[in-house]
């Protein structure tokens, strides 16, 4: 049996922006489907270089309009 670590443990603060890879991951959907809310403005984006990073307030964002407005279930009424 193990004793437990004395050191504390390292908390990481949340980045500000992730990478196209990592947004997907993070949100469920495909790299296709990101670009295409990118384009049509759902989500920001930050250009550095050749590098695109996604702000995280704009991953939360559309997650909370996604929650507040849910898709047509396909019933009809």
């Amino acid at each position: 049996m193990t004793a437990p670590s004395s050191k504390p443990q390292e908390v990481r603060p949340e980045p500000l922006a992730v990478r196209v890879p990592e947004a997907c991951r993070m949100i469920g959907i495909g790299r296709s489907k990101l670009y295409e809310l990118i384009a049509e403005g759902s989500i920001a984006v930050v250009k550095i270089g050749a590098v695109t990073l996604v702000p995280m307030d704009s991953l939360r964002a559309l997650v909370e309009r996604g929650r507040r407005h849910p898709a047509n279930s396909g019933k009809e009424n």
